[in-house]
């Protein structure tokens, strides 16, 4: 994982929390490393000795997350420009090290013979006492109101950190997001009804779909100075008006584009990554199997060479937004040895006729055919996912991607563009987590209770002071992971904040739609919509259990071997 430096500031309070996280941090280490003599085989961990400790390694890859995020926010006000005692800034850092450290006892505390230590141990690697004092100090409902009223006169929740082009970029987008998307969200939402064509044409001519593709092949990413941030920003925007309308929209191109870039042959990119990045193509993924998520290995789903190409049989799920895309990203199976596993797949591209249907079928004029019908969902609407089944369906040799190269390398391109993928999900759920933050906010400047707005309640303010520490929090460790990615690293981190970030926005859209009381269960407001939104980010781009414990608690205990 790569070391994130936490700037020495003049602020003594966060001083004081720099060396409380420390000692967390060195806690968290010594835990990992026991845990990685206790899973080790033969130089390797071990997945059945794993097994054995699977609610503790979920806490710990939790907590680890916590940690990179209170080390980056820790760093944030000094490098915004706004370190002094009092600024909003401090005060949300101050506020979210103090919830996280208190979160982090927690954990440790009921794993305490799993993770190898003795009460007095782990009390006094962890500072208890210390973090304790801390925390009554800046986790208390004075705090609390004291950020919530700074919020509400100045609607100021923090500076976010960009450079000029950034800024721009974020008011470019925040501005479509709410002329365009916030208006029709509900609509799209109730109704179930597809992303209207005019909200895909504007993003594409603003470039929204090539912020992820090389200048190269016309996007706007830049070969010597990438810029993952600026796609972050972009994301989180979108969604802050609405997931399912826009917020989801560069993902698939995202993904995508990744895998050809990465693997694919120079007439492959020429062709495809052009298209995408113009918008004149759509693009949705196809991986998931009805019996096969996360387990990639195990996928049934065959594409059978033939004379001029590959015939694909099987049945694919959870293919968002396959109804309107003009192609496909399939993952199958093209070596007949099923002891190859994940060596055994690679990626084909898949073209069909676009369409807003809720079911469609594409026949082929020998009799292949590619079917699909639309998943009810509880919400991420306008995206539409479906399950596609596809019969004999003939794809050229020209869409294998990497041509004959790229056979039996699905799998590792296939992940290569869900590292981006990941990255985004987190935006996207800070972007959710920010506009239910801003419409409690509201709600509760509106709302009487008692003949006084319920914001000059302390546990309303307490609530709105940990939503915004925790948006914050989260768009700074996104903005991290993307600098990162800049750097062709941070795969560990967009895992960490997405699994992070995902989990975290259900509570901060559930807060909102309980500051609303009975009206938040009504469609009327928009945090109905934003808390069924939230759900689906740990599910997509890596479940949440399986990304924590197949991928980041086996890479954390590796990395301590």
């Amino acid at each position: 994982m790569a070391t994130v430096t936490t700037n020495k500031t003049t602020n003594k309070a966060l001083d004081t929390a720099a060396v409380l996280v420390g000692a967390a941090e060195k806690t968290l280490n010594n835990i990992t490393k026991y845990l990685a003599r206790q899973t080790e085989d033969g130089g390797r961990i071990s997945v059945s000795k794993t097994d054995h400790y699977q609610a503790a390694l979920y806490d710990l890859v939790w907590a680890t997350a916590e940690i990179i995020a209170a080390k980056e926010f820790l760093a944030y006000p000094e490098r915004v420009g706004k370190n002094e005692e009092n600024s909003i800034e401090t005060k949300l850092v101050r506020f979210f090290c103090s919830d996280i450290l208190t979160d982090i006892d927690t954990r440790i505390k009921q794993h305490l013979s799993e993770f190898g230590l003795t009460y007095q141990e782990y009390q006094e690697a962890l500072k208890v006492e210390e973090c304790v004092n801390f925390s009554n100090q800046f986790y208390s409902e004075t705090e609390a109101r004291s950020i919530t009223e700074m919020i509400a006169e100045n609607n100021n929740y923090g500076e976010y950190g960009l450079n000029e082009d950034q800024q721009m970029m974020m008011n470019a987008f925040r501005n479509f997001a709410e002329d365009k998307v916030k208006p029709i969200a509900e609509k799209v939402h109730r109704e179930d009804l597809i992303i209207p064509q005019d909200i895909i044409s504007g993003l594409a001519e603003m470039g929204c779909f090539g912020l992820s593709i090389s200048e190269n092949y016309g996007g706007f990413q830049s070969e010597e100075s990438p810029d993952h941030t600026s796609m972050a920003v972009v994301t989180e925007e979108l969604s802050r008006g609405s997931v399912g309308v826009a917020g989801s929209l560069i993902t698939r191109p995202e993904i995508v584009s990744k895998a050809i870039a990465g693997g694919g042959t120079e007439e492959q990119k020429t062709k495809w990554l052009n298209a995408l990045s113009s918008g004149e193509k759509l693009c949705a993924v196809a991986v998931t199997e009805p019996d096969y998520g996360s387990d990639v290995a195990g996928m049934k789903v065959s594409a059978t060479k033939t004379d001029g190409g590959w015939l694909i049989n099987g049945t694919k799920t959870w293919c968002t937004f396959a109804g309107k895309a003009d192609v496909l990203l399939v993952l199958a199976r093209t070596e007949s040895n099923l002891a190859l596993k994940h060596k055994g797949l690679s990626l084909l591209l898949a073209e069909k006729t676009p369409t807003e249907a809720h079911q469609f079928e594409e026949v082929q004029d020998d009799g292949g055919k590619m079917s699909g019908k639309a998943i009810s969902t509880l919400g991420y609407r306008g995206m539409h996912s479906y399950e596609v089944a596809f019969d004999n369906f003939f794809v050229p040799d020209e869409n294998l991607v990497g041509g004959e190269e790229g056979r039996g390398k699905g799998f590792y391109l296939q992940m290569a563009g869900f590292a981006g993928g990941r990255l985004q999900t987190a935006a996207r759920a800070t972007g959710v987590m920010q506009a239910a933050t801003e419409a409690a906010l509201k709600y509760s400047k509106e709302r009487k209770v008692f003949n006084k707005p319920i914001i000059d309640y302390g546990l309303t303010a307490f609530k709105i002071a940990k939503m915004a520490a925790i948006t914050q929090a989260s768009r700074q460790l996104t903005f991290l992971s993307a600098r990162l990615m800049d750097e062709e690293k941070g795969h560990m981190e967009a895992s960490l904040v997405k699994v992070y970030s995902s989990k975290i926005s259900e509570w901060v859209t559930r807060e909102a739609m309980q500051l609303h009381g009975g009206m938040g269960y009504a469609e009327e407001y928009e945090v109905s919509r934003l808390f069924v939104d939230a759900r689906v980010f740990s599910i997509f781009e890596g479940a949440e259990d399986v990304l924590a414990l197949r991928v980041i608690a086996r890479s954390l205990l590796a990395d301590a071997l």
